[in-house]
């Protein structure tokens, strides 16, 4: 059988370290790139550069940001004291594109999983309680995602912090709109009873 190129093969290998990209899909990315002029290979290049160069986390939620502080955190307009826990800054853009919620974020960078090694101090909990205790929070919204990990993390988090003056929440998960009750499984189904609401 034959082998890619030495420089093609390295491609493919680095692209096949990205989630969710199998060899097949490396391959044909890697091929699109030779396929590249000389100048979108180096602005794709300048890209991933920029990105590792330019990209930090903030200061004070851990999302990502150019500066210290994220555009949130700075954003006068925002409720301080409701901060939405989430997983990663992933989370962060999809609960911005609801443009529901108002307040700020804080960016846990994972879930709890002992089998893994992550433990509370590789989480940003620490910085959480230190904000909690720092400022006038009334909420602390837990929107980890309905996994076994995420579902240990907003338990030990809720435990963290039933010692505070604040209301500590939950995001309802349940029935997507357009979804048949007929393929919901069990905890999805217990989601949705837990989080149903009066329509009177």
């Amino acid at each position: 059988m034959m082998e890619y190129i030495a420089p093609l093969q390295q491609l493919i290998e680095q692209f096949r370290k990205l989630p969710g990209i199998g060899g097949k899909t490396a391959a044909r990315l890697a091929f699109s790139v030779v396929g590249f002029s000389d100048e979108e290979a180096r602005a794709f290049a300048d890209a991933i550069i920029g990105v590792k160069e330019n990209i930090h986390t903030c200061r004070i939620c851990h999302n990502l940001s150019t500066g210290e502080y994220c555009p949130i955190c700075t954003d006068d307009r925002r409720d301080q004291g409701v901060i939405c826990v989430v997983e990663d800054a992933k989370d962060v853009l999809s609960m911005e594109r609801v443009r529901e919620f108002n307040g700020v974020f804080h960016v846990l960078g994972g879930t709890l999983s002992p089998i893994n090694g992550i433990g509370p101090g590789e989480l940003n909990i620490k910085d959480l309680l230190e904000r909690i205790q720092n400022g006038d929070v009334r909420e602390v919204i837990v929107a980890t995602n309905p996994t076994v990990e995420g579902e240990a993390t907003a338990m030990y988090i809720a435990k963290l912090l039933q010692s505070f003056d604040l209301s500590v929440t939950r995001l309802a998960y349940g029935i997507p709109v357009g979804g048949d009750l007929e393929y919901a499984d069990e905890i999805t189904l217990h989601r949705a009873v837990e989080g149903r609401r009066r329509m009177n």
